[in-house]
């Protein structure tokens, strides 16, 4: 098998939140066809425990600490400089001599990076051919923020979301192919980044379907006669923190009125103080970290993605598809999932319609007819092996344009021939 080397900017399992989801079925599926070369941070102290899990499906690894709160301060020398700040929250000299320690020794031919943030580390390297799974766009999540924050965090996220951007383009610009998590997400860095347009395309994020399946038995985690809403995600990320704060403040109090057995569950790790403070509220419950967040799905009457600030595909909605539930989203939680609202999910477009659909929903059978086509939409078009083989087709020695992106509703890659662009120039966060 050929070397490749793979570099996260965050320990690819467990696979328990989104980005990690994501690297992990990555890894797992390329370390059938390669031999991997993982380079990656450790940002959180829990996950040393996983290294030799991880290490198990790699040929060599590199594990780099990270103290978000030392990075958080070394960024702050970018802004001297000109450069996003995210470059030097993830730069590190052992892993760059590392990196090209593992270039010299395996002749490595294929790399794969993981989020823009790890393209720094690439550097001249002529004989490889070179992949970027943005994943997403994350200048425009800066954007989004800087609309949200006054000044002068305002000034600071703008400053970060124009400075970003222009650096997702040089890497856009250089790599061979550049991947999103779906259509919508490449199409819009199509227009941000018109000319590197004809080698941007996208690979689904699927779901463990079989792992995430209404048919097991779960232990039942709510109060006899409670009707749960629920919310998943990392509970320390902003934008979920921003979701369930409206959802709880805003929306969740026109149900309650009408359903006074309604409950609306927070469930989630590390949930901030802004997050713990909700469970004051009537009927909001914050169960920070559990085990298995499956039985909250299973026994849940819906699952809601109140998004306001997203990028990408949301596997929390996804997850909820895949069990069966009926899931109220926003249009940005919705953005990029092949669904048509009122049939698969629901989208609502402001707090009025998340109360509307949600009463509705709890006052007829409709949620369960929602659920089965939910789910019947997953298996056909979110399974990891369908969308993980193109990737491999990328990565081939051959060199094509994503400019057609994997099709669902097909079983190839749509591709055409380009020139080989040899040349990685010195790269990002």
């Amino acid at each position: 098998m050929d070397h490749l080397l793979y570099l996260t900017h965050r320990i690819p399992y467990p696979p328990n939140k989104g980005d990690k989801i994501r690297s992990y079925h990555l890894l797992k599926y390329l370390a059938r066809h390669y031999h991997v070369h993982l380079g990656t941070f450790i940002d959180d102290p829990d996950d040393w425990q996983y290294v030799n899990t991880v290490k198990q499906l790699c040929k060599e690894t590199h594990f780099a600490s990270l103290n978000p709160r030392t990075a958080r301060l070394r960024s702050l020398s970018a802004l001297i400089v000109n450069r996003p700040l995210t470059l030097d929250y993830y730069r590190n000299i052992g892993l760059q001599e590392w990196v090209k320690k593992v270039i010299k020794t395996h002749s490595i031919k294929h790399v794969l990076i993981f989020s823009s943030t790890m393209a720094q580390y690439i550097t001249g390297i002529q004989q490889a051919r070179c992949i970027i799974d943005f994943v997403d766009i994350d200048s425009d999540k800066w954007r989004q923020y800087a609309t949200r924050k006054p000044w002068p965090m305002s000034w600071l996220y703008q400053r970060e979301g124009r400075l970003l951007l222009r650096y997702e383009r040089q890497v856009a610009r250089t790599y061979d192919a550049s991947l999103f998590v779906s259509k919508t997400e490449a199409n819009l860095f199509k227009q941000l980044s018109p000319e590197s347009a004809e080698k941007i395309g996208f690979f689904n994020n699927g779901v463990d379907s079989d792992y995430f399946s209404p048919s097991r038995e779960y232990p039942d985690p709510y109060q006899a006669n409670t009707a749960a809403i629920v919310f998943t995600g990392a509970m320390d990320y902003w934008p979920n923190v921003d979701a369930v704060r409206w959802f709880a403040q805003e929306i969740f109090p026109t149900v309650l009125a009408k359903y006074p057995h309604a409950r609306f569950y927070i469930v989630g790790s590390r949930p901030t103080a802004a997050v713990q403070e909700l469970a004051q509220l009537p009927g909001t419950v914050v169960t920070g970290a559990v085990d298995d967040v499956r039985p909250y799905l299973a026994h849940a009457k819906l699952a809601v993605a109140p998004l306001r600030i997203a990028r990408g595909l949301q596997n929390k909605v996804l997850e909820a598809m895949s069990m069966a539930k009926t899931v109220i989203a926003s249009p940005q939680a919705a953005e990029g999932i092949l669904a048509t609202s009122g049939k698969e999910l629901h989208i609502a477009c402001n707090g009025q319609e998340f109360s509307h659909v949600i009463i509705s929903m709890l006052s007829n059978k409709a949620v369960e007819h929602t659920g089965a086509t939910a789910r019947a939409r997953i298996l056909a078009d979110y399974e990891w092996e369908r969308s993980l083989a193109h990737v491999k087709t990328l990565l081939a020695d051959t060199p094509i344009t994503a400019s057609e992106s994997f099709n669902p509703g097909k079983s190839t890659w749509v591709a055409e021939e380009t020139p080989h662009l040899a040349t990685i120039k010195d790269m990002q966060r």
